[in-house]
């Protein structure tokens, strides 16, 4: 009976290693993919941080995706969510953090995709905030694209509100790539460019995606948190900068002008649902 069990884990590490090789596999051969996945929720009883009235905002609860970019030569995580795995208790319940709920480990839903944290090959994040890093040290493996600013914020004593310089520990000695440009190109083929968008935070970025069946798309990091703020120019409480914000909104509306590409709130709950979530993928 126990030999049985020994073959029956044997197999399924072997099978686990099979799927991240594939994984490896296809993000060397397949076109520039993209994989969503569910990270957690944010309940907002009050929008008024945001400048909003309970009765001016459609959905208040808040979405937390994370995603994968998966290019031939190369593999980026944005964002890592905002419960962080550790915190998930045996059985599968959900897991939360102050006023955010998640139901399932950003490392479990890589996996199904076919991938680890160690064969990614860059980490990203729009910014430092809580609700976008609680994985970060998961991926100090992976070659770390980050702004000055941002990172001598993180690591400033104190740290700015809502930054948890905790769960950047593992990344305090990574290999790091400081990005010095308004807009990093990281593949060098104009399909995946980190753009600056300063204002919520000194070194805040959006993430432009230039896909072959979808189209092009940004993700939004914070820049905007709910569709209302389209139509209204109004800044969260919180931004270190208002006028770098609406500065930063007002160049990434003539940039999707320009390119014709699809604005994606990340904070936005309703259309975030409708994504296809990981393994799925767009492409």
């Amino acid at each position: 009976m126990e030999s049985v069990v020994y073959y029956g884990r044997c197999m399924k590490r072997i099978l686990a290693l099979l799927g991240l090789l594939a994984g490896s596999l296809l993000a060397q051969n397949a076109p520039l993919r993209l994989y969503v996945f569910d990270c957690g929720r944010l309940t907002v009883e009050d929008p008024s941080r945001f400048n909003f009235t309970k009765a001016e905002i459609a959905v208040l609860d808040l979405s937390v995706p994370c995603f994968l970019v998966v290019h031939p030569r190369g593999t980026m995580m944005w964002d890592t969510g905002v419960v962080p795995d550790n915190l998930y208790q045996p059985g599968g319940r959900p897991a939360t953090k102050e006023y955010a709920t998640a139901t399932r480990p950003l490392l479990a839903q890589l996996s199904e995709a076919g991938f680890s944290p160690a064969g990614i090959t860059y980490l990203a994040l729009s910014h430092a905030h809580w609700d976008h890093i609680g994985n970060a040290s998961a991926f100090a493996s992976s070659t770390w694209l980050v702004r000055q600013a941002e990172r001598d914020a993180i690591f400033a004593t104190p740290p700015p509100a809502r930054t948890e310089a905790a769960m950047f520990t593992a990344l305090r000695n990574t290999k790091t790539t400081i990005i010095s440009t308004n807009d990093y190109d990281v593949f060098g083929d104009g399909s995946v460019v980190i753009k600056f968008t300063p204002g919520h935070t000194a070194g805040h970025s959006v993430l432009f995606l230039k896909l072959a069946k979808t189209g092009p798309l940004v993700l939004s990091g914070d820049l905007y948190h709910y569709p209302e703020e389209l139509k209204v120019p109004r800044v969260p409480t919180g931004d270190v900068n208002k006028d770098r914000t609406l500065a930063s909104r007002a160049a990434l509306q003539e940039f999707l002008k320009k390119t014709g590409a699809q604005l994606r709130i990340q904070h936005d709950l309703a259309a975030i649902q409708k994504l296809r979530k990981a393994p799925a993928f767009y492409e």
